[in-house]
């Protein structure tokens, strides 16, 4: 059996801690994301998703527990073991879609593939595929100011997935955008992470885009539990 793609084990994290305004964000988090599994993280605002999300991405570190990702147990290691597991094995999409302005879509997908010693013209083709999954390869030679908020994000997903990483993160990653267009936008992430095999832990406040996930957690006065629509 396949070790799962993400393992968090009792997680813990403290803001302000030893001081008399701390914070308990974090209480003893445990959860495994399967390979190929789409999980919903489910949180009231300010409940502690994105400080979960940033030490599942190793952005951050816990107070205690472990993070392991694809079997490797990366609590305690050197900041530079953890940027290189984090560039290789993870992507992430954020509310806002933060591309380089002055680049265009295409070039925003493909830089980070440079950076990670690839060809020009292999980024450019996988950046171009990337982009005609979900709908916007008219698009590609467009920087940011020239495409709508939808268009953007859905850029800002390719790029996540430039580099072929096995875990995805997202916060909110419709959360900027209207109904319909979230709607729209949802399914073209969808698509994406189905035909490349990816597993998925997307923080999102709306149960109807959760429901069409194959589990759904909830995060709640620092605890995790099991949840539905």
């Amino acid at each position: 059996m396949s070790d799962p793609v993400l393992e968090l084990s009792d997680i813990t994290k403290t803001y302000n801690k030893g001081a008399p305004n701390a914070v308990d964000v974090l209480l003893g988090i445990t959860l495994d994301v399967a390979p190929g599994e789409v999980v919903a993280l489910v949180a009231p605002s300010g409940a502690g998703k994105s400080t979960l999300l940033h030490i599942a991405g190793l952005l951050d570190t816990p107070d205690t527990g472990t993070v392991a990702l694809s079997g490797q147990n990366l609590t305690g290691q050197s900041d530079r073991r953890r940027t290189l597991a984090r560039r290789a094995d993870v992507g992430f999409i954020y509310q806002f879609h933060h591309l380089l302005p002055e680049f265009s879509a295409l070039e925003n997908i493909v830089l980070p593939q440079l950076s990670a010693g690839v060809s020009k013209a292999e980024a450019e083709t996988r950046a171009t595929a990337l982009l005609d999954k979900v709908g916007v390869a008219h698009r590609a030679h467009h920087r940011p100011a020239e495409l709508s908020g939808g268009e953007q994000q859905r850029v800002a997903f390719c790029r996540a997935l430039a580099n072929g990483p096995k875990l995805l993160l997202a916060d909110e990653p419709t959360g900027n955008l209207d109904p319909t267009t979230s709607d729209q936008v949802f399914g073209a992430l969808m698509t994406l992470v189905r035909d490349t095999g990816l597993s998925a832990l997307i923080a999102t406040h709306n149960l109807e885009l959760a429901g069409r996930m194959d589990r759904i957690v909830r995060l709640d006065a620092g605890r995790l539990s099991a949840g539905s629509t």
